[in-house]
C-alpha cells in the first residue's frame, strides 16, 4: 500500500547512486545499475515512481494477506537457478526507485553491471494502490527490462498481466496457468486468488519440483499400503467407522446383559447405514432384548 506525496514533485536524491556503469537495452536507453538507488534501502518507505515520492505503508488485511499468499506459492514455483523475493527495491530507471510486491530474478551476478540481475517477473497486489501509481509502475518496469508484470487486484478478485502492446491490464482467467522460464512448474492463476487453492498448489509444485521431504512421505505410503488411492482409502474408513459402532452395541448389550442370538449379531456387524446404528447405540443402553433393536429395521 502507497501513498503520492504531491508536495515533492521533483524528488532530489537521497542517496545518488555513482558505481558502475549504466546499463543500455536497444531501443530503451540507458539506465542506471538495479542498485543504485535514489532512496535508503532499509531506512526509509520512500519510493520515486516518474520523479514523483511515494510513501509505503505497511498493509491491512486483505491487501497484506494476499501479498504474503501470494509469496507462498510463488517460491514454490520458483526454477532452479532463480530466487523469489519480496520487496525488492530496484532502480527502474533514472526517475524511478521501487519495489514490487514480489519477484523473481536470476541468481548470481550480471557480469554487464556488477549488480545482482534484474526481475524477470514482478507481481504486484493492489488494493487502495491508484490506477495511475500501478501502471506507471508497470510502465517502467517493462522499460527498464522486467518480462513479465502482474497485478493481483484484491477488489474482485483477478488477476491481470500487463500488456506493453496496449499499455493496460489483460484479466487472465482463473482456470489458467502461468508458464515461465523462472518457474519450474506452471502458476496455477486460482491459487493466487483463492487462499483456499494455495496448499495445494505449493503441494503440487514440490512434488514436480522432487522435494525430498514429499518424495520419503509418498515413498513411506506405498510401502505401508496407506496410499492406494483416495477413494479406497474414503471407502476403507467409513467400514471401519461401521464396525466400531457395531461391536459398541454389542459391547453395551453383553454389559447389560441382553442375549443376542447369531443371526441378530450378524445383522448388527453387516449394517451399512450410519444412521440405523447411530439409532441402535442409543437405543442398546436401554433395550430389554436385541429383537427391539433389530425388529425396527
Amino acid at each position: 500500500m502507497s501513498k503520492m506525496d504531491e508536495k515533492h514533485s521533483d524528488y532530489s536524491l537521497k542517496a545518488p547512486g555513482s558505481s558502475g556503469a549504466p546499463r543500455h537495452l536497444p531501443g530503451r536507453g540507458s539506465f542506471p545499475r538495479v542498485d543504485d538507488h535514489l532512496v535508503q534501502p532499509e531506512v526509509t518507505r520512500d519510493e520515486i515512481i516518474e520523479g514523483r515520492r511515494v510513501v509505503a505503508f505497511p498493509a491491512e488485511s486483505p491487501h497484506a494477506t494476499q501479498h504474503g499468499d501470494l509469496h507462498y506459492v510463488l517460491r514454490a514455483h520458483v526454477a532452479s537457478g532463480y530466487l523469489g523475493a519480496v520487496d525488492l527495491l530496484t532502480r527502474q530507471g533514472k526517475k524511478s526507485d521501487f519495489a514490487s510486491d514480489a519477484c523473481v530474478y536470476r541468481e548470481g551476478v550480471d557480469q554487464s553491471t556488477g549488480a545482482r540481475y534484474l526481475e524477470e517477473i514482478a507481481f504486484e497486489v493492489v488494493s487502495e494502490q491508484s490506477d495511475r501509481e500501478v501502471t506507471e509502475k508497470a510502465a517502467a518496469m517493462h522499460r527498464r527490462g522486467v518480462r513479465r508484470i502482474f497485478a493481483a487486484f484484491v477488489k474482485g478478485p483477478r488477476l491481470c498481466e500487463w500488456s506493453p502492446e496496449s499499455q493496460s491490464w489483460r484479466s487472465l482467467a482463473a482456470g489458467s496457468r502461468i508458464e515461465d522460464r523462472c518457474l519450474a512448474v506452471a502458476l496455477p492463476v486460482a491459487a493466487l486468488l483463492d487462499a483456499a487453492l494455495a496448499d495445494n498448489a505449493v503441494a503440487e509444485a514440490l512434488i514436480a519440483k522432487g522435494n525430498p521431504m514429499i518424495l520419503n512421505l509418498e515413498a513411506a505410503a506405498k510401502a505401508t499400503g496407506w496410499a492406494e488411492g483416495n477413494a479406497a482409502g474414503q471407502v476403507e474408513g467409513k467400514a471401519e467407522g461401521r464396525a466400531r459402532i457395531a461391536k459398541s452395541i454389542l459391547k453395551i448389550l453383553e454389559a447389560r446383559g441382553v442375549a443376542v442370538d447369531a443371526a441378530q449379531r450378524e445383522e448388527i456387524l453387516r449394517c451399512s447405514d450410519f444412521d440405523r446404528l447411530d439409532q441402535w447405540l442409543l437405543e442398546a443402553a436401554l433395550a430389554s432384548s436385541a429383537d427391539e433393536l433389530t425388529s425396527e429395521s
